[in-house]
């Protein structure tokens, strides 16, 4: 379903312009933009009386930035009557229904409080500051106005929401079949993994809450935050979040309960047994899950093998969507090679190829397995750090930075090289739109660099 044309979309709000006399007009533009303040805080009053639009706006800098942006809004809604403008205004609403969509605002919220607008409207200016005739077409310029907006904004919402599910569905599937074999294997060594930590630490006396948790380890940071969701709705994927969740919540808390007679040592056994049959389960229904993929859609750089840029806003979306139900956070961070072109100009654009190639395996090397590392374009990297506060990010980003300081980069030719990395950080502060967090992000790394490269800066 493509846009109606811009041509088509502004003969019409034209011809809504022309249907009123022009004191009408300059009626509703002066109203709206003297009183933007008090319908916008009116606006916000009833949309937060709602639970589930609540949601959208409970953080006070949403609420600060979007009641601004409602009051400019409001003001610049009954400004245009040229076909110019007009044309700005149209493209103000698909960006607005745009915005809407990223951040999965029901739409029909978004129509409640277009109708809570005009209902206001109407009250305001029925205090006999206009006649009967006035009234009537102020309330009637005022509502067709807003009801044409909301049909803009509506179809640039269905279109950017539809291309979102179609991204969501190519990277579930994508998710489930990428490096099949290899992630199958990977996966398999990291539940064993923290299996013999687990077992070591119960060796050597570790206290209960010294042992490892299964849910923050290697494997269930993957499993949590990309096999849940390439496998979301399978028996399989919610048997295994059930096991850690039993592992983590219901056994080892009871590691160090017992004591050390036979009576003790019988129930730690018994716990043991209980602890491998769960950890069974997990590597029985992840090999169920592995046989059930088939090859699909690739969202791999050719180049890298790192993300492409494909299903960034996919991965965005349900890391905010995750953090604000679970209450955690999670960081954005912008990488850039400094003097990238030197290397290029230099050495040619092999040697550049060349360097990519090994700053995206110190990337993954030195990352989560849960995290997610994407290629933006040239020599751009984005990196989603999950499950992690301000510090811990900030600590991640600078082993990185580290560990590319020291590498010694080979190139053809049998030339070597130092690289450096510039980066740019920032974490979610509770704002629904994944935009905000890039930009922050990218005005952090801007300032890395202006400060002379080679050093994390975080936003």
């Amino acid at each position: 379903m493509p846009h109606l044309s811009l041509e088509f979309v502004s003969s019409e709000w034209l011809a809504l312009n022309e249907k009123f006399p022009s004191e009408t007009h300059q009626f509703v533009r002066g109203f709206f933009q003297n009183n933007a303040s008090i319908l916008s805080e009116y606006f916000y009053q009833v949309m937060l009386s709602n639970p589930e639009a609540s949601k959208f706006l409970s953080n006070e800098d949403v609420q600060q930035r979007l009641g601004n942006s409602m009051q400019r809004w409001l003001s610049g809604l009954f400004g245009s009557s040229d076909q110019d403008s007009v044309f700005k205004l149209i493209a103000e609403q698909r960006k607005i229904g745009e915005v809407h969509a990223r951040i999965d605002i029901p739409l029909h919220l978004v129509l409640r409080g277009a109708r809570c607008l005009k209902n206001q409207f109407t009250a305001l200016i029925d205090d006999g500051l206009l006649s009967d005739k006035q009234r009537v077409l102020a309330i009637h310029l005022a509502s067709d106005t807003i009801d044409l907006a909301m049909e803009v904004m509506g179809q640039a919402y269905s279109l950017s929401h539809d291309r979102n599910s179609r991204a969501e569905e190519a990277y579930r599937l994508f998710a489930i079949t990428q490096n099949i074999a290899n992630e199958k294997d990977q996966q398999r060594a990291a539940v064993l993994h923290w299996e013999n930590q687990l077992m070591f630490g119960q060796a050597v006396g570790k206290k209960c809450s010294e042992l490892p948790r299964i849910q923050t380890s290697e494997f269930g940071l993957w499993f949590r935050h990309k096999g849940a969701h390439a496998f979301e709705g399978s028996v399989e994927a919610t048997a295994i979040l059930d096991a850690m969740d039993a592992i983590d919540h219901t056994l080892l808390p009871l590691f160090g309960a017992g004591g050390h007679d036979l009576e003790g040592q019988a129930k730690r056994v018994s716990l043991l047994h209980d602890l491998r049959d769960n950890v069974r389960s997990i590597l029985f229904h992840l090999d169920s899950l592995f046989e059930q993929s088939n090859e699909l859609e690739s969202g791999r750089d050719v180049l890298t093998r790192l993300l492409n840029r494909k299903f960034m806003p996919v991965v965005l979306t349900r890391q905010i969507d995750q953090a604000r139900k679970q209450d955690t956070c999670f960081g954005v961070v912008a990488l850039d090679i400094d003097h990238f072109k030197q290397v290029n100009d230099t050495y040619g654009h092999q040697a550049g190829d060349v360097v990519l190639q090994q700053l995206a395996l110190i990337l993954l090397n030195n990352s989560r397995s849960g995290d997610y590392l994407f290629r933006m374009g040239g020599e751009e990297f984005l990196l989603v750090a999950v499950d992690i506060n301000k510090e811990q990010v900030q600590r991640l980003v600078e082993k990185l930075r580290v560990s590319v300081e020291r590498e010694l980069f080979r190139l053809p030719e049998e030339n070597t090289l130092r690289v450096t990395i510039s980066a740019g950080v920032s974490c979610f502060d509770g704002h629904p739109d994944y935009q905000r967090l890039i930009r922050k992000a990218d005005d952090a790394l801007y300032q890395a660099k202006s400060r002379g490269r080679n050093r994390v800066v975080v936003a």
